[in-house]
């Protein structure tokens, strides 16, 4: 099996990071949480490694440029 990044949903992303979801997108906007990804016209994710990364480190997270 190749190691292929898997993108998770808001709900998930919530549930596994305790955030609010104010809270997550204000996280977003200082860039100190994980951007999301466009996965189609209306929809949007967050990749898996990246949020593992701010959960393992939330204080030190930075977003350096992930698209």
């Amino acid at each position: 099996m190749t190691n292929q990044e898997k993108i998770i949903r808001l709900k998930t992303v919530l549930a596994r990071t305790g955030l609010s979801r104010s809270t997550m997108y204000r996280k977003i906007a200082g860039g100190t949480f994980p951007q999301q990804v466009k996965i189609s016209v209306h929809g949007a994710g967050w990749r898996e490694s990246a949020v593992n990364r701010w959960i393992d480190d939330p204080v030190a997270y930075r977003n350096d440029g992930e698209t």
